[in-house]
């Protein structure tokens, strides 16, 4: 068994030698990088990027000194660390080998999804009213795709919209919580397992397992049950 395994190693040097990839393991394969389904950020952001096809970038991160400030040059920033800044949002992309570079460079960037276009936009609430609305919706037996949370807010994700099926969505309700956020077009969110100065990114509901990008459903749907949920449980203002 020795001299297989010596043999073995023996191989793998010749190889290395002939090939030039001083990076190559018996895990990575012959690309000298290490597998795409690598936990951490950068697995997470190339699985968004190549199987799910949603475009995403680096978000500009934390300030090196204090941990909860954003990198960013405005002081009283109101998403720290989790907002494009170089690249800009535009930069966005589904190309594993711009993922990849990004990510290496800046391991612990934030994943930073563009809403929109082909990509999933989503409608987001306050926490406590946001827990409150699932409850409410899961009771009600209605369907639901992906949910980011932040210590600070519920992010329902939901299909593409334009600004004008958002209009008339708006227009029909007699009532809409005011905190109630959209992100469409020319959006962003962060994605888990990012970390911001507002916290950690998760999944509150987190997409099943498999290779094709998970299924999200219209904001039409998510809305008129959202308002109707919170009209029935009674949240009051300031907790919306």
């Amino acid at each position: 068994m020795r001299e297989i395994l010596g043999r073995r190693r023996r191989l793998l040097s010749r190889l290395i030698g002939l090939t030039g990839l001083t990076g190559f393991t018996g895990l990575t394969g012959f690309t000298g990088r290490k597998r795409d389904q690598s936990p951490g950020l950068i697995g997470a952001a190339l699985t968004f990027a190549t199987a799910w096809k949603w475009p995403v970038l680096p978000g500009v991160g934390l300030d090196r000194q204090d941990g909860t400030r954003c990198a960013c040059p405005d002081p009283d920033c109101t998403v720290p660390g989790a907002h494009p800044l170089d690249p800009g949002l535009l930069a966005a992309t589904t190309d594993a080998r711009m993922v990849r570079w990004w990510w290496t460079n800046r391991p612990a960037a934030p994943i930073v999804l563009a809403t929109g276009a082909g990509a999933p936009c989503a409608v987001s609430l306050p926490a406590l009213a946001g827990a409150r609305a699932l409850a409410a919706l899961d009771e009600a037996g209605i369907r639901l795709g992906p949910v980011v949370a932040t210590p600070a807010r519920l992010f329902l994700l939901v299909a593409p919209y334009s600004m004008e099926q958002l209009g008339e969505l708006l227009y029909a309700k007699d009532w809409v919580p005011g905190s109630l956020r959209f992100h469409g077009e020319g959006g962003y969110l962060a994605l888990p397992p990012s970390e911001t100065g507002q916290g950690p990114v998760r999944w509150e509901r987190a997409p099943l397992p498999g290779s094709a990008a998970p299924w999200v459903p219209d904001v039409e749907a998510v809305v008129d049950a959202v308002v109707d949920a919170l009209t029935r449980t009674g949240v009051s203002a300031p907790e919306l």
